[in-house]
């Protein structure tokens, strides 16, 4: 039998797809292709590098502008009076002057914030509070929320205590009592005061306090 010949059109021929080794990254790219940012090895480096320059810039300017907080804008601050200039200038005088006043740890914590340890002043407090409670089990729990939040290694707001130090919480911690944190209390207090006060005094939040406290009060 013969073979019968087609004699029709013949169909197109299929275009076939790019290898996939000709798209893929470090590959020779098409002549007038864009070229990576030369100042960095990849494009990768190159987002990185913008979005360090970026960050960078936006905590410079959050810096600067903490730089300017004035008393009523300081957030979760403490229900306080505002201070006079004789008050403010007590707290250049004394720490134990700065504590004991709630207007002065409304700006000192401000200041810690600036140098991103806030959080010894708000385990400070925490223990302040836990020592007015009276109530056993309220007393529990309280303790153990401090511990979670400001002594517990896996806490972002961990404070710098010595291990010492750690040994007697973890032992009070078994049966709670408003006491349970005073030598880690005293530790952070004497961290603040010889560590961050001397560069509180010199701040520009403190000094643009003070400033415009005596402004204020020669205007009236």
């Amino acid at each position: 039998m013969m073979d019968i010949l087609y004699t029709g059109p013949i169909p197109a021929e299929r275009e076939s797809p790019m290898p996939r080794s000709e798209t893929s990254p470090g590959r020779a790219r098409p002549v007038g292709a864009q070229r990576p940012n030369a100042c960095c090895f990849c494009w990768c480096c190159c987002c990185s590098c913008s979005c360090l320059t970026v960050r960078n810039e936006d905590e410079n300017q959050a810096r600067r502008k903490s730089q300017e907080t004035k008393l009523e804008t300081i957030p979760n601050c403490e229900p306080c009076t505002k201070p006079t200039v004789d008050e403010m200038r007590l707290w250049a005088q004394c720490f134990d002057k700065l504590m004991k006043s709630p207007a002065g740890r409304n700006v000192f914590r401000e200041f810690l914030r600036t140098e991103y340890s806030e959080e010894n002043m708000l385990f400070w407090l925490a223990c302040e509070d836990l020592k007015k409670e009276l109530n056993k089990s309220v007393v529990e729990e309280k303790a153990r929320l401090i511990y979670e939040d400001y002594i517990s290694i896996l806490s972002p707001k961990e404070v710098s205590l010595d291990s010492r130090v750690r040994e007697v919480i973890n032992r009070k911690m078994q049966e709670p009592t408003p006491h349970t944190f005073e030598d880690a209390q005293l530790q952070i207090y004497t961290l603040m005061h010889r560590d961050s006060y001397p560069r509180f005094l010199n701040s520009s939040i403190y000094k643009n306090l003070l400033q415009t406290g005596s402004r204020s009060s020669s205007e009236s």
